[in-house]
């Protein structure tokens, strides 16, 4: 019950219905705050219960200064969690460990259970092994249950022993699309009461949720623990930063176009740990599917949340998915009694503002290693050949330079924004020249034969596209871009073209939806004929798993170090990921997908240069296939259907035969497979006593990783491929597991013992204490002279010297996704601090999380400027002060070799400092449990 110290606490009559709420208009200075602000301010309204929520924090909010860096902690309480499988096995695993540690310290293990709707879809497991074929679907299913098999079962249990937690089987859809089009409430209700739908995720692309006026983000998989458990988020009141939408898209761009725009504009202006709110009249005019894609991309903004108002879109958008008409009506009715009902005239108070003209956007591609690196696609080609030359030999490289001629600026100009949908438009698609072999002068060239099963022989050369995949949330939730890639598609095979031999293509849709109103349209031969047959609804190849390219073109590209490239229709590029053949890789709309399938090479100007020719020889450009807004719109409105949405999610927890086939363990906690090599007991509560041990400095700490900027999650814990090398793989065969079995990281995080041995084991992660290598690589100094070593073999060796780690990092450490064992394995490895630049939100809570002590470097300094080497001893001293209650704004840290510099502590709320004071925040919320 709220203290309701405001009497804010009233009735919405909507109907015949009658709900409990709590006005926002009882707290002075509500009226004038951004909407995602007044959403949190409903959440303090109704959650006050005078300890951790009071009337202070409540006026706190109403009187937000926009101007001020945050500094007021407030206790965020979302209304549900939501899970993907990745990172929703490892919750259960840790909640079936929480029972037994809450049984063994004298509590009621029954407490450890969620206290609000918790629910978890099953999308990133299935890999995209077979292809190209109408069987390639059930085939993949069939492989995804023999690997799975053990973590399905797990998860089977969890269902039964688990209040309000339900999964949503494999085959079903993406998370993030299975969210919008039929979880999401956007007003809940629960026990009488109505209030805005919130959420926090195991996945950072929660935002996508964002676009139905829904709040929410992601966070690491502890955090969604905690939140399950009841225990509230600790959050400072952040700055908002209002995006002024003016104007329409023009006819050939996507929202693809959009979104990459945004992206870059977000990235370039910093707006981490900012929510980004949009305005004006241009969000009238944006589609709700183009306002979830933008949500989507929020975490490659950088910002924690990218949230729209609610208006007759969203309503609009919650009819077409099937939700009920009472939903509607109270949806509509909240909203307008709240004030959360989109004004496009209203300019709210924002803490800073950016504005985009629609109508400026334009095609863009985004690439080859992060997604703010928009590149207008009329300049792909020209950008390929300057950036290629980082992934070729030096000598190959510095040829290739030598040859080069000046960038045609004039050719790059002459393809104006206005002639979007005119894509070849000038001289018949003409363009910048071209020598006998296809390739502009400069770009490197190393032709390699192949001979394909079939006895038939192609020519792959750097820049060859080997990946084309339509797949992710982002953009398989978007009927117009998917519509627009059919079409494509259909029009491709009219003209007689098809991809090239060298090109893996896939279809992974965000769910059986998409697949239905293709039927309808009767575009699925289309995509078929080209090589876009289904593969899978789930993640796929925007998660790494893209599965193997095909043997000769794998053998080929390694043999003779080809820069292959892979063009994805997902948000997120970075390296390593896609494939480990693969080193370079771009995002693009769905329709920009198949048209690179068929060109074959990024080496292809797209825009002027023939993508192949039809039955008569003629060349055949992207102009000539591109469909029109008109014929886009015609299908959508023809083939999409209340009836899909209603069909689709009618029964989406009961799963298909083999879901159900399934045997199920029973009891209250779970029975451990000591022989398991996918769900273990992890060891984070060996030892715990109610009684938490002091928090002291350290010493003699040694250098595990010195990494540069814009470290990803994906390159502390890879989600993909398991090399038969490295120390993870050595670990499944000596557990009897056959190569073909590994699966993937994503997929083994049940099992701490595989995700330790695969921490920093990123094919692509550069560790600079170790040149000259690549991959999991570090130097053991327990041993003389510092052999170069695998970075899992080291640890144990410090471990067991008792010497502590930590790793030194640049700008942006621990950007990409919400992933918890990028954390979980930082901290088994012995590391007890992290010092960089910057930190991305999520990780730096999630280090926090599992007891890893965030440090900046002061502003302007670095590793380099102070002349690190990773060679030192470190010592950090003034930590202790956490003892005392009170977090030190500064730590001083020292070397064996005479550097010393103050780091900054980036413990940055009390929460969070009670946290790392309990040695984690999963020890927290047990010791919190028992007390209870």
């Amino acid at each position: 019950m709220s203290a309701n110290s405001f009497d804010a606490r009233s009735t919405l009559q909507v109907g015949d219905e009658s709900y409990e709420i709590f006005r926002l208009d009882k707290v002075e200075g509500a009226a004038r705050l951004p909407y995602s602000l007044k959403v949190l301010l409903e959440n303090l309204l109704r959650t006050e219960d005078g300890a951790n929520i009071t009337a202070d924090h409540i006026r706190a909010l109403g009187g937000w200064d926009s101007q001020a860096q945050p500094s007021q902690e407030i206790q965020f309480t979302p209304a549900r969690v939501i899970m993907q499988d990745f990172t929703g096995v490892p919750c259960v695993v840790d909640l079936a460990t929480m029972r037994e540690a809450v049984k063994e310290l004298g509590g009621d293990p029954a407490k450890v259970n969620p206290l609000s709707p918790a629910e978890l879809v099953i999308d990133h497991s299935v890999i995209a092994d077979k292809f190209g074929t109408n069987e390639a679907f059930a085939q993949n299913v069939e492989l995804e249950y023999g690997r799975n098999k053990e973590r399905y079962q797990f998860l089977r249990w969890g269902q039964t022993a688990f209040d309000d937690f339900k999964v949503v089987p494999p085959g079903t859809g993406i998370v993030h699309q299975v969210n919008i089009e039929h979880l999401a409430r956007t007003v809940m209700v629960r026990n009488g009461q109505a209030y805005p739908d919130t959420l926090v995720g195991t996945d950072s692309h929660t935002t996508m949720v964002n676009g139905l006026g829904v709040l929410g983000w992601g966070v690491g998989g502890i955090e969604a623990e905690a939140a399950m458990l009841g225990q509230p988020v600790s959050m400072l009141i952040p700055r908002v930063v209002g995006f002024k939408l003016t104007g329409e898209l023009t006819p050939g761009t996507t929202a693809t176009d959009l979104v990459l725009t945004i992206t870059e504009m977000l990235r370039k202006h910093g707006v981490v740990g900012k929510f980004v709110e949009f305005y004006g009249e241009g969000v009238a005019a944006t589609s709700l599917a183009n306002r979830a894609t933008i949500g989507n991309m929020s975490p490659e903004f950088g910002s924690t949340a990218a949230i729209f108002p609610i208006d007759d879109e969203t309503i609009k958008y919650l009819k077409l998915t099937g939700r009920s008409e009472q939903q509607l009506a109270l949806v509509e009715a909240y909203a307008k009694e709240q004030g959360l009902w989109l004004d496009p005239k209203a300019e709210p108070d924002f803490s800073e503002k950016l504005e985009l003209d629609l109508s400026t956007v334009v095609p863009s591609i985004a690439g080859p290693k992060r997604p703010q690196d928009r590149i207008v696609l009329a300049e792909a080609a020209q950008q390929f050949a300057k950036d290629v030359l980082n992934y070729v030999d030096a000598p190959v490289a510095q040829q290739a330079a030598a040859s080069a001629s000046p960038v045609d600026e004039a050719s790059a100009e002459s393809f104006p924004a206005s002639d979007a949908p005119a894509y070849g438009n000038q001289e018949n698609g003409a363009g910048a020249p071209q020598h006998a072999d296809g390739t502009g002068a400069g770009v490197p060239s190393n032709p390699v034969t192949v001979t394909a099963p079939d006895g038939s022989t192609y020519e792959i050369d750097h820049g060859a596209v080997t990946v084309a995949a339509i797949t992710s949330c982002t953009n398989t939730s978007n009927p117009y871009v998917m519509v627009a890639a059919a079409l494509v598609a259909k029009k491709a095979v009219e003209k007689g073209l098809t991809r090239k031999p060298w090109v893996k293509t896939t279809l992974a849709p965000g769910s059986k939806v998409v697949t239905d109103y293709f039927e309808k349209a009767g575009l699925t031969p289309y995509l078929d004929k080209v090589g876009f047959n289904l593969v899978g609804y789930g993640c796929t190849t925007c998660i790494g798993n893209s599965g193997p390219l095909p043997e000769e073109v794998s053998k080929a590209v390694n043999d003779h170090d080809l820069a292959v490239t892979s063009v994805l229709s997902g948000n997120r590029n970075f390296e390593g990921r896609i494939n480990p053949d693969v080193k370079m890789n771009y995002l693009a709309s769905p329709p920009l997908v198949v048209a690179y399938a068929l060109a074959g090479s990024m080496k292809v100007d797209i825009t002027r240069d023939a993508l192949g020719t039809d039955q008569d020889g003629n060349p055949v450009f992207l102009k000539d296939i591109w469909p029109s807004e008109a014929e886009v719109n015609e299908v959508v409105a023809n083939a999409i259907g209340e009836d899909m949405f209603s069909k689709s999610y009618s029964d989406v927890f009961a799963g298909d035969a083999q879901w159900q086939a399934l045997p199920i363990p029973t009891g209250n906690t779970f029975e451990w497979d000591s022989e398991s090599t996918y769900v273990r007991k992890p060891p984070y509560f060996e030892g715990m006593t109610m009684e938490t041990t002091p928090v002291s400095d350290i010493s003699g700490a040694r250098v595990l990783a010195k990494l540069g900027d814009s470290v990803t999650t994906d390159h502390i814990s890879p989600a993909g491929a398991i090399k038969a090398d490295t120390p993870a793989g050595k670990y499944l065969t000596e557990h009897g597991v056959e190569r073909r079995d590994f699966n993937s990281y994503g997929s083994r995080r049940g099992n701490h013992e595989v995700m330790i041995r695969g921490t920093f084991a990123n094919i692509r992660l550069r560790n600079q204490i170790a040149p000259g290598t690549e991959g999991g690589y570090t130097r053991d100094f327990t041993q003389d002279g510092g052999p170069v070593s695998f970075i899992y073999d080291a640890s144990q060796n410090y471990q067991a010297a008792g010497i502590p780690l930590v790793v030194l990092a640049g700008k942006e450490y621990g950007s990409g996704s919400s992933r918890d064992w990028a954390a979980k394995g930082t901290a088994l490895l012995g590391v007890k601090a992290v010092i960089a630049e910057s930190y991305e939100r999520i990780h730096r809570s999630n280090l926090i999380g599992m007891g890893v002590l965030p440090l900046q470097f002061p502003e302007g300094q670095s590793a380099e400027s102070l002349g690190l080497t990773g060679e030192e001893a470190f010592s950090i001293s003034g930590v202790t002060e956490l003892n005392e209650g009170t977090t030190p704004r500064t730590v001083k840290v020292t070397t064996d070799t005479g550097v010393e510099f103050d780091a900054v502590v980036r413990i940055d709320t009390p929460g969070e400092a009670d946290y790392y004071r309990n040695g984690g925040i999963m020890q927290y919320v047990l010791r919190s449990l028992i007390r209870k």
